[in-house]
């Protein structure tokens, strides 16, 4: 991919990703690498007993993936500055296939003019089209020109 300067991302356009399918290794994996071990996560009996009767994947398992799948496109006038707004809406089961959504939903001037924040809505969706996980993504961008201070 090109480098994109700040100017070159236009409000509104996006991209999905392709598909990937969570399974028990995924979630396994997740627990111990995080040391959250719930009964949620890892208590297949334990679940049956519970409102959704399964196993569900840690959000921030949903989380590390969907921004995964995001990231086949690289900038390399661009860092990511963090996230915002991070939401879990749904849960997520084993067997369930995510995709993930990036759409540019805003611009924003930055602190040092020669760059500029670039907010992306990134959207998990499982394989019905619902949405599971919402948050923002702050991109730092440089500029093509340094930015003018208003009047």
């Amino acid at each position: 991919m090109p480098a994109l300067k700040f100017e070159d991302y236009v409000v509104g356009p996006g991209r999905t990703s392709s598909g990937r399918t969570i399974t028990e290794a995924d979630i396994v994996l997740h627990a111990g690498q995080t040391g959250d071990f719930y009964p949620h996560h890892m208590d297949a009996e334990w679940c049956k007993t519970q409102e959704f009767g399964q196993r569900m994947a840690h959000g921030t398992l949903v989380f590390s993936i969907a921004v995964g799948l995001t990231a086949g496109e690289i900038n390399p006038d661009a860092l990511s500055y963090g996230y915002d707004r991070l939401r879990f809406i749904k849960p997520v089961f084993i067997g369930d296939t995510l995709k993930a959504r990036a759409t540019i939903k805003e611009k924003r001037n930055y602190r040092k003019p020669d760059l500029g924040i670039v907010v992306e809505l990134v959207e998990a969706l499982n394989q019905r089209g619902e949405v599971v996980l919402a948050c923002e993504h702050l991109l730092l961008v440089k500029r093509a020109s340094p930015a003018h201070p208003g009047p």
